[in-house]
């Protein structure tokens, strides 16, 4: 299983590489496995401002349909539109060309409450 060390990690399996006061979100590696192979992505949020926890948007897998929370408040700067024709990308590269979105975060202290790559290795007893 693969927990890159320098990222952040919530309890809803999204993973954070914090640059600045920007934040790049994705699924985890644990996550993709779980889903399967995901066939779609569907991120209609880019441009707002959301809270943590709220939905920003889903993927679909060939058996699921799961939501996609962001882990800290912010603007949803961009969507990564590699994931419209190459939705695969989540599962062949989830912490690399599988990116979700890039967010301004509202306070990035936030990212301070979520898990580091032990306590989340932890979380999925890996």
């Amino acid at each position: 299983m693969n927990v890159p060390s320098e990222l952040r990690y919530s309890k809803d399996h999204e993973w954070l590489r914090i640059e600045g006061d920007i934040a790049t979100i994705g699924i985890t590696d644990f996550a993709q496995g779980e889903l399967g192979d995901i066939v779609f992505v569907d991120i209609p949020t880019e441009g707002e401002t959301m809270d943590a926890e709220e939905v920003f948007g889903s993927v679909e897998a060939v058996k699921t349909v799961s939501d996609l929370y962001l882990p800290v408040a912010g603007e949803i700067l961009e969507v990564n539109a590699e994931l419209d024709g190459n939705p695969e990308g989540v599962n062949s590269d989830p912490y690399g060309t599988g990116w979700m979105v890039k967010i301004k975060m509202t306070d990035p202290a936030e990212a301070d409450a979520l898990m580091d790559a032990a306590a989340y290795s932890t979380l999925i007893g890996a």
